[in-house]
């Protein structure tokens, strides 16, 4: 079987295990601590961070896109790549590479201010916030980021936006973007958001497997 190196709480870790889910991939699931990585997932993952996937034939996915992609390669059933909308694969990769490589390094300084006193908490919020409203004008006339049905691009992206809506939840509850405010909370009460945020125990080697 599968086993999957996981962090609750790690938004790349979310979006790996909603995918996997999602597919119906039966997945040994280790929960980690970060702070005490175990010996058994950096001997086949040396960079450390999580998520990692070890497939049944001994295969290493150590990035959260590889591991969404390997899932939705088993079983699509509602079509999260989007392969019936021309270009849609496209825009949802271009979407979620804006939300990676720029959006999340707002985010982290954002979340983390403190760390970064060069500038303040608002200056690296307005700084995220044009990634808000990049989705507030893409959700202002449709329910999802690519139309009207749910694809990769809304799994991947949503749960770095609801860390965002963490830092300070009273801000982002007036502040201009209603429709992501709607989109996101459709997010977190689905039963797939639910079944994903399951609380497991930390892995301890030669216990008994704990199935997701």
């Amino acid at each position: 079987m599968p086993i999957l190196y996981s962090f609750r709480r790690c938004p790349y870790a979310m979006r790996a295990r909603m995918a996997l889910l999602y597919a119906g991939c039966r997945v040994e699931l280790r929960e980690v601590s970060l702070k005490s990585k175990p010996a058994e997932m950096l001997a086949r993952s040396a960079k450390g961070t999580v998520p990692v996937l070890i497939t049944s034939a001994g295969t290493v996915l150590e990035e959260s896109l590889e591991i969404m992609h390997w899932a939705l390669a088993n079983n699509d059933p509602d079509n999260w790549l989007l392969s019936n909308v021309p270009a849609g694969y496209e825009q949802a990769i271009e979407l979620i590479q804006e939300n990676d490589q720029v959006f999340k390094k707002h985010l982290d300084r954002y979340k983390y201010a403190v760390r970064h006193p060069e500038h303040s908490l608002e200056h690296y919020r307005a700084q995220g916030e044009e990634f808000l409203a990049l989705l507030e004008g893409r959700l202002t006339d449709q329910p999802y980021l690519l139309g009207h049905q749910l694809s990769l691009a809304d799994i991947a992206i949503a749960p770095f936006i609801r860390q965002f809506s963490q830092v300070d939840s009273a801000w982002f509850e007036q502040s201009p973007y209603p429709q992501l405010r709607r989109w996101l909370d459709e997010f977190l009460q689905s039963a797939l958001f639910t079944s994903a945020m399951r609380k497991y125990s930390l892995w301890q080697p030669g216990e008994a497997p704990t199935l997701m």
